[in-house]
């Protein structure tokens, strides 16, 4: 690598809802490995912006299997929920460009109109994952909306896309799996900037975190892949750089499913009790890390 090059930063970034099992070290693997090739840094980060589902009992275990597979990253480790003013600003400069609006419907109201529109295939947009949101309040007007929230109607924040695409132009990454990458940024429809219950969401502190971390390489799986399309519509509407991406494939298991953290077979506490060795639980995890 040139001395002028810059610094290769890579995270991985788990959610404390549960036990580390061999997908989490196969994922942490693949960026320690795209770090060290590059004589960069790694950085842990810890997603916990669900007060509902994540603990600080899991942060503890997953911090303590990390370190005794012999894993290391700097300090202080960013937790999410300590930078909650950072996200609060970043969804008030996307309010101030006019691409934001609140969303008062619950689950059930989006199912039914999903339902309903049923009857008319041509009026429901599918994502990858099913049916898109159907755009409830995106029509409501500023008076109503206002008036709403003014007397403390619970309500998500979502991202106009349409708007915000206009506001972009077309937009690409790189990812050093796929190559060039044109970015489909109505791909997941209006997302959710801000929850009822937390103000922020995935798409939107991942965004803010990668760029305030300085984090130039980003290595996660294969099924975050369609999220970065939206991710890059934040970053160009955030003024944000655009790191590089590299999607890895999942570790799976014997059904070809992908393992979760319900999956005890491979909980990195079972396998450490059942006196499965460190560099055993490596291998295992490093079958697919290089790719």
């Amino acid at each position: 690598m040139p001395d002028d090059a810059p610094t290769v930063i890579t995270r991985f970034a788990p959610s404390p809802t549960g036990f580390l099992h061999l997908g989490h070290v196969h994922s942490c693997l693949f960026a320690v490995n795209a770090a060290k090739a590059a004589n960069g840094r790694f950085l842990l980060r810890i997603e916990d912006i669900d007060p509902s589902r994540c603990r600080p009992d899991y942060e503890v275990m997953l911090k303590e299997d990390l370190a005794w597979l012999g894993f290391g990253w700097e300090e202080p480790v960013r937790r999410q929920s300590d930078h909650m003013e950072d996200y609060a600003a970043a969804l008030d400069r996307l309010a101030a460009l006019g691409v934001t609006y609140p969303c008062f419907c619950s689950r059930k109201e989006i199912a039914d109109e999903i339902a309903r529109a049923g009857n008319a295939p041509h009026l429901v947009a599918m994502g990858p994952e099913g049916p898109l949101y159907p755009g409830i309040c995106r029509h409501l007007s500023r008076d109503v909306a206002t008036a709403r929230t003014a007397a403390g109607e619970p309500h998500a924040i979502r991202l106009d896309v349409a708007k915000a695409a206009i506001l972009t132009g077309p937009l690409s990454w790189h990812d050093r799996a796929r190559g060039t990458i044109v970015a489909d940024t109505g791909l997941l429809g209006d997302i959710v900037l801000a929850r009822r219950d937390v103000q922020t969401s995935y798409n939107l502190s991942v965004t803010v975190d990668d760029a305030i971390q300085g984090v130039t390489l980003v290595t996660r799986g294969e099924d975050l892949f369609h999220a970065t399309h939206v991710h890059r519509l934040l970053q160009a509407l955030l003024s944000l750089p655009a790191p590089d991406y590299h999607h890895h494939g999942l570790l799976r298991n014997d059904r070809g499913e992908r393992l979760s953290k319900r999956d005890g077979a491979t909980g990195i506490r079972s396998l450490r009790a059942q006196g499965v060795s460190a560099a055993d639980i490596l291998r295992r995890a490093a079958y697919r890390a290089e790719g």
